[in-house]
Order: structure tokens, then sequence, then C-alpha cells
């Protein structure tokens, strides 16, 4: 597991004592905290990649995957492994046929010949030729470690990823199409949206109840509590909450009271919230512990989410867009 100093205390957060992962035993992992050192080096304008040379030597693994960390998705390693060892090449990169309102402009796009073999790789805002869809690159590549040693003590790279995609079309390469659920994170509306699309139960399904488990801490709490007066609709609602308003088109985390005529629409509502008597909530995202007074509106609109912060107190309405 590669530590990034900054994100020490969310990952703690998130494993606990490690035990659904099956991280509570001795050996069961290993933690590495070279990235500081990668970005320190970078900056300096030093090659970073000696420390990656180092622990892929230790390793002695045959294939090493690489993976970044903006998409969402259920995605079979083993699959694509498998494709990676029946044609017999350096690198294989998985990609999603994702339309352009999926889409980063800094993601990279794949161009492919007939063979499926790459032929070139640009990032989206570069990309001249326009299409309702396009070969987004997932970011995640098997490559075969004694060749991308090899490369990396003979390259002058800044960056593990951009060698990477540098390389797809100048040696043997494969690609794996993956047909299920993605969602493309890199802003707050794509955040929104892919909260969102876990209200289509296809969406639902193909992400969290494939053949391949996601695997999360157990949190055993009380069933959510509905008033005879609540009224939900095309929502998720987490255990331990109280509702005794109107939910629609949302998702709301646990431990959340939604009070006596409150109105939660196309909003996002992390763990603990307050949502007082008769407020309004709609197109918004708030965040854990935070207590909205009686009354207060809080209203957002498609092009212009409204955000409010962890542990806030709102006491007057907040209004965005037109």
């Amino acid at each position: 597991m590669l530590v990034n100093e900054g994100r020490v205390k969310s990952i703690f957060d998130h494993l606990g004592g490690g035990r659904e992962w099956g991280l509570d035993s001795i050996g069961s992992y290993q933690y590495f905290s070279f990235y500081q050192d990668m970005v320190r080096k970078k900056a300096q304008g030093e090659l970073p990649v000696g420390d990656i040379i180092d622990f892929l030597k230790a390793a002695k693994a045959p294939y090493t995957v690489y993976l970044t960390n903006k998409f969402v998705c259920n995605l079979d390693l083993r699959a694509v492994l498998k494709i990676h060892q029946e044609q017999n090449n350096q690198m294989t990169a998985v990609f999603k046929r994702a339309a352009a309102n999926r889409i980063a402009p800094d993601d990279h796009i794949l161009t492919l010949k007939k063979d499926g073999t790459v032929k070139h790789v640009k990032e989206f805002r570069k990309m001249s030729s326009k299409t309702e869809v396009y070969n987004l690159s997932l970011g995640v590549f098997i490559v075969n470690t004694e060749w991308l040693i090899e490369q990396l003590q003979n390259s002058q790279t800044l960056s593990l990823e951009e060698f990477l995609f540098n390389s797809l079309p100048q040696i043997k390469s494969s690609t794996y199409e993956y047909t299920g659920y993605v969602s493309n994170i890199y802003d707050l509306p794509s955040y929104y949206q892919a909260n969102l699309d876990m209200l289509n139960s296809e969406n639902y399904n193909s992400l969290l109840f494939s053949s391949h488990k996601v695997i999360t801490r157990t949190k055993n709490e009380v069933a959510t509590y509905f008033s005879i007066a609540s009224d939900v609709q095309n929502s998720q609602i987490a255990t331990g909450c109280v509702i005794k308003g109107k939910v629609a088109n949302s998702l709301i985390s646990r431990r959340t009271l939604v009070d006596n005529g409150a109105v939660v629409d196309h909003a996002i509502i992390m763990g603990s919230t307050k949502i007082g008597a008769k407020s309004q909530i709609r197109y918004a995202l708030v965040d854990k512990d935070v207590t909205i007074d009686p009354g207060v509106k809080i209203i957002g609109q498609p092009d212009n989410l409204l955000v409010v912060k962890k542990n806030e107190h709102i006491t007057a309405n907040i209004h965005g867009g037109k």
C-alpha cells in the first residue's frame, strides 16, 4: 500500500482494525511511504522512480498492476491478467467506451488498431476528431515486471503513469475493454453524479453486487425509522436514521434526522446530519455532523451545486444559481 502523507488519517479511519480485509494479522500488509520522496524529487527535477525500481525488485512478482484512483468500478483483474498472458505482450491497458460528458480534459483516450492494439494515446482536450464515444483509459495496466524494471532503469521519466501511456503505442501491448459500470470522479459535479448513479438499480448491482465483492467495515445499527408522515421516493437511506419528512432522488447516510415537514430532494447527505422541521435541501451535498435549523432553505441548481462543510451549523438560507 502506497501511503500519501496527507491522507494517512483518512486511510486509517477507513481501515480500522483491518479485520474485514484480512489485514489484522502479522505480515498481512506492508506500508510504503515513498510517495513523498517521489513528489520532492520530481519538484527538484530528479528522477523519482528509483524507489519504485527497488520495490519492484524486492517484490519478485512476475507481473505488476498499476491503478489510478479516480475511477470507480468493479474490475476483475484476473480476467485482465488472463488476456495479458494469452497475448504474451509486455503490457495490457484497460479501457471503457465512454461519452464525452463523462470524460475529464486530462483523461487519456486510446485510439486502437483493427487488431486491438494501441495506435496512439492523447489527452481528451487534445483530441481533434469528435465522436459519440471514446476509448477512455481507466488508468489500469498489467505489466511484465522484468520489462518494467529494465525500462525504468533506462528512462528519464518523471512519472510512472506518463511512462506507461507513452509506451503503449511503441511496444507489444494488449487492451482489455471493461463493459461494466464506471464512474469517473474528477470534480464536484462528477462526484455528485456518481452518487446519484447508485439510484439506478442496474448501476448499483453492477458496482456492488457482481461476482466480486466490495468489502467494507461492518456497522451494525438499528433499522431506520420512517414515521407515518414520511414520504420517500427513489432514494437510498442507510441504517440508524429517523425520517419524518420527504426524501426524493437522494442518498442519506447513517444516523441522519429528517424532521417533520422537511424536504430533501436531489441531495447527498453524509452521516449524523440533523435536518430541522420544514427545512428544504435541494441540489446540495451536506457533509457529516451538520445541523440545519428548522425552516432553513439550502437551494442549489443542477448546474450550481451547493456544498455544506463538515460540522457546520446552518441558521440562514443559502441559495445558489438563478
